[in-house]
């Protein structure tokens, strides 16, 4: 004859990826005991191992990303700044590669390659929120961070002035295909080039074309420095639509989007070091 006792046991449930605590029921018999039952382990073994195990997985739990308590936007932040110099953002950790703007001597002609291939990122960006392949891109049009109408005055200033506007060369090419490849099938990782490439123009990219504009420009300020409205406003409205859709992303999802985030560089790195082109 048997009775019925029970023990909590942690398994590993394999369609949901965590550990679940569980009742499960063991016979036993009358007279014979517990631990013949569990394989030779004792009773207080396994109240240990439990004890081990959820403690672990609640630990995993609590587990935090940098920035993740202020929204997922400060954690994208926090990523892209550890990929600045520390001549960029006290943050930063990448060894320059390349001397400070102060010692640039860029070029009319480079500057040029540098907005023409700027404008086809920015018409691409555009067009993609516009399309909508996915529902969450329709958040961000009309922000009032939008580029391509200022950068197309910029161009038409510089045809009255004589100069001749090029093809947009092979970094934004580049660029704008993976941008449109990467936006029909991967919103997460889009996402991140988004919030880059309209948040580093905010910032480091006003203190370039400040500083190109003193040494070429005589100091004019182009349209694609200026923004209708108050710049800060703009950018946090940004912020909340971001940390809105971010919010029902998964952990794994969100850790995808911040792992492209090196590759958002690299392509706007080479657009930018067209200005020093000849």
């Amino acid at each position: 004859m048997a009775s019925i006792t029970q023990a909590q046991t942690l398994f590993k449930n394999p369609q949901l990826g965590s550990r679940k605590l569980s009742t499960v029921f063991f016979p036993i018999a009358i007279g014979r005991p517990l631990k013949s039952f569990l394989g030779g382990v004792s009773m207080a073994t396994v109240k240990r191992n439990m004890v081990a195990s959820a403690t672990s997985a609640a630990e995993k739990e609590k587990k935090r990303y940098p920035g993740e308590s202020k929204g997922f936007v400060e954690e994208m932040r926090f990523v892209a700044m550890k990929l600045h110099t520390k001549d960029q953002a006290k943050e930063g950790e990448k060894v320059s590669e390349a001397p400070p703007v102060a010692k640039w001597d860029p070029s009319i002609d480079g500057y040029l390659r540098f907005l023409v291939d700027n404008k086809l990122v920015y018409d691409t960006l555009e067009t993609i929120v516009q399309k909508a392949s996915f529902p969450e891109y329709g958040e961000f049009i009309n922000t009032g961070l939008e580029r391509s109408e200022s950068l197309k005055k910029d161009l038409e200033w510089f045809t009255e002035q004589g100069y001749t506007i090029p093809e947009p060369s092979s970094p934004g090419v580049t660029y704008a295909n993976y941008l449109k490849e990467l936006s029909e099938k991967d919103p997460q990782a889009f996402i991140c080039h988004f919030y880059n490439v309209y948040f580093a123009h905010s910032a480091g990219g006003r203190m370039i074309g400040k500083k190109v504009a003193e040494m070429i420009l005589d100091k004019k300020e182009l349209e694609f420095y200026k923004w209708d409205g108050e710049l800060p406003q703009l950018l946090q409205n940004v912020r909340d639509k971001l940390n809105k859709v971010a919010e029902n992303w998964t952990r794994e999802e969100k850790n995808h989007c911040l792992e492209e985030t090196e590759k958002s560089f690299k392509y706007s790195g080479d657009i930018l070091r067209l200005i020093l082109s000849s």
